[in-house]
Parts: C-alpha cells; sequence; structure tokens
C-alpha cells in the first residue's frame, strides 16, 4: 500500500467538504477508488452512501468496516494548501480521515483478499445530522449482508497520537433534543388576567428539570438536561404572550436511562402545562443511541493494538458526546474504539483543526488486524 496516495486521499477530501446528505462529489470520489480495487459488491444507501463488499471464498463472518462522509457547516482557518474550498463547510470533525482510513484498508484487503467470509467497507452519510447510521441499518440491501461485526474509530484531540481508547459497554452517551411547545392565549399587555401566557410555566418547567438532573437516586448513570434555546412570544410590549418554546438536549450514558429521562421530563412538562392551562406538545431531533460496545469486539480491537504494540487506554467513563454508531450497536456486534490524534491538536470542530496525517497508518493497521483475525 502506498501510504502517500492514501494521504492524497485525505487531503483531497478535505479540500472538497459536502454537508450531510450532500455528499454527492465526495462519495464520487470515493467510489471512483474502491471500484479500481475491485470489489465484488457495490451497495448504495440513499443519497450517497456506498458500502462495498469483498467476498472471500469460504463461507465465513462478515465484517463491516465504516467511515463517514459528511463535514461541518463551519467556517475553516488553517491556511493550508488543501484548506477547504467552501464557505462555512469543513471536515472539522476528522470524517476526512476517518475515510481515508477506511480507503486504506479497502486498498490492503484487495491486496489480500478474505480467505473467508465477507469484509465490506462502509461509507456512511450524515452522521452529524443523526439519520445516517438509521438510514443504513433501514436498507434492505445491508441488511441482506447479516453483517456478524461492524467496526469503527473516532480520532480523539489532545490525547497522545497512536493511543488507543477502549471500554467495554456504553463508549458514548445516547443524546437527543427535545423541543417542547407550550400554548395559551394572548392578551393586551395591560391585562394579564386576560390571556394564559407560558411565562410562568416555563421559570417552573425549568426550575424541575434542574430539580430532576439533581435526583441521582432515578438513574443509574449519568445524565444530563441543557437548555439550549428559550423563545417566549413576539417583541412587542402590548401583548402578553400565547406561546412558547423550549429546546433542551438530552444525555445519558445508558439507553435505559434516556428512556426514563425521556419519560420524566415529559411527565414534569405536561402537569405544569396542566397546572397553568396550557396545550402542550413535543418533538424530538438529532436522537443518537448509546454507543455499546459487545466484549468480543472490544477483545478484538485491543488484541489488533497489542500486535501492533499501541498503547491501550481503558476508559473509565463514556465520552459525553454522541455518535451515531449506537444504531448499529443496537443490531450488531459493534466495537468502536479511540484513536489519539496528539495532545496539542485542536479540538475536535474547532475552525483550526486539521486530521494529522500521521495516525492514518495506525487506524489503518487496526482495522487490517481485525480484519486478519475474522476473515483469514
Amino acid at each position: 500500500m502506498n501510504l502517500q496516495e492514501i494521504i492524497s486521499i485525505r487531503r483531497h477530501i478535505h479540500k472538497h467538504p459536502e454537508i450531510s446528505n450532500c455528499e454527492y462529489k465526495t462519495s464520487e470520489y470515493i467510489t471512483n477508488y474502491i471500484n479500481n480495487l475491485n470489489p465484488q459488491k457495490a451497495i448504495s444507501i440513499k443519497k450517497t452512501g456506498k458500502a462495498f463488499v469483498f467476498n472471500g471464498e469460504q463461507e465465513g463472518p462478515t465484517v463491516v468496516f465504516r467511515a463517514e462522509l459528511d463535514a461541518l457547516q463551519i467556517q475553516e482557518d488553517t491556511n493550508l494548501y488543501y484548506s477547504s474550498v467552501h464557505n462555512n463547510v469543513a471536515h472539522l470533525c476528522g470524517h476526512d480521515g476517518h475515510m481515508a482510513i477506511i480507503a486504506g484498508l479497502a486498498k490492503m484487503i484487495s491486496e489480500n483478499p478474505p480467505k473467508k467470509g465477507n469484509a465490506v467497507i462502509l461509507f456512511q452519510p450524515a452522521e452529524e445530522i443523526e439519520q445516517g447510521a438509521k438510514d443504513v441499518v433501514e436498507n434492505y440491501e445491508f441488511i441482506q449482508l447479516n453483517a456478524d461485526y461492524i467496526f469503527a474509530l473516532h480520532n480523539i484531540p489532545g490525547a497522545e497520537k497512536h493511543k488507543i481508547f477502549l471500554k467495554n459497554g456504553s463508549f458514548a452517551a445516547a443524546s437527543k433534543g427535545m423541543t417542547i411547545k407550550l400554548k395559551g392565549k394572548t392578551s393586551h399587555a395591560a391585562e394579564p388576567e386576560k390571556g394564559i401566557s407560558p411565562a410562568m410555566a416555563i421559570s417552573k418547567i425549568i426550575s424541575q428539570l434542574h430539580n430532576l438532573k439533581d435526583n441521582k437516586a432515578l438513574f443509574s448513570d449519568f445524565i444530563l438536561l441543557t437548555i439550549i434555546h428559550i423563545q417566549l412570544g413576539e417583541i412587542a410590549f402590548g401583548t402578553s404572550p400565547a406561546e412558547a418554546q423550549i429546546m433542551i438536549t438530552l444525555r445519558t450514558f445508558e439507553n435505559n436511562d434516556m428512556t426514563k429521562l425521556t419519560w420524566q421530563a415529559e411527565q414534569i412538562c405536561k402537569d405544569i402545562a396542566t397546572e397553568e392551562k396550557l396545550e402542550i406538545s413535543f418533538s424530538y431531533n438529532e436522537v443518537f443511541p448509546a454507543t455499546v460496545n459487545s466484549a468480543e469486539c472490544v477483545e478484538l480491537i485491543q488484541k489488533a493494538a497489542t500486535v501492533n504494540n499501541y498503547e491501550i487506554e481503558y476508559l473509565s467513563t463514556p465520552f459525553k458526546w454522541s455518535e451515531d454508531f449506537g444504531y448499529y450497536t443496537e443490531q450488531y456486534k459493534g466495537g468502536f474504539f479511540g484513536l489519539g490524534a496528539g495532545i496539542n491538536q485542536p479540538a475536535l470542530h474547532n475552525a483550526n483543526y486539521d486530521f494529522p496525517d500521521d495516525i492514518i497508518e495506525t487506524g489503518i493497521n487496526m482495522f487490517y488486524s481485525i480484519y486478519k483475525e475474522k476473515c483469514f
């Protein structure tokens, strides 16, 4: 494998980022590369997703390796010769690096085809906005692959390069965006008693949700509610408002706790709405299940790190950020690990972030060792 070729792929993708569900040119570019490696089958998923299958001669497990296609809607500030050519769109989470790693893995698989089972190279759209992995697991052709294992990684800025981060069970938090809409009745601001304002309900909801967050006895592990937006009425000094909206991010380490937290939060809001004579409705966006590693997959990742002499750090708690890889681990044996991207590496989603090319080979080696363990 020509590592410089893989680095060039990463930099080309970095220069031409595309946002979630609009990754047409990225998908075309990566498809052209993988097709030259002669996979036995290509599967299209929604508008831009692609899965490429390398078949072995003997029966064996189907092992999937996944990368993400999409970039973020943030302006890059790196001044690199391969900086994003698009305003307010940039690969500032490292998906360009993840794609390069999977492309390098595909190259190695093509040079050393599976002896048993099947290896699947998956390029998934729309990780940043949640439904990308959901679209994959609901895709008929992907379902027909009957995957036995699925693996992915995420680079970890602030951690020593090449270090592997592992955890049994929950690796990254579940999260969801909760929108609460309240509706009463407008009145003249001079006669608020003739209307039904949601103002007091908002105050009560905020207070009681804070109490819920602090009630550790209700939950098995970490939970968090973060109020991100509140809107009440319109800017009209003569009108007492009728409508309000509260937007909250719910976050838990365990999926069972997310179910409890959602129910408890809804009950609090419903009771207050009834008390204040308001109509209430709920909607949810950016729903991410917790990414939950299987013990078998963790063992395979650990073995791959040991074979390659990479340092391993076992996490004591999951990461607070979320990953739509949780949709896979709900249905398949999944293995998700962190790859150190450098102590002084800018944080994910930072305008100065650039995926470090020198950890590409580390990621390839990790996945290839897992591949050899299951398909040789």
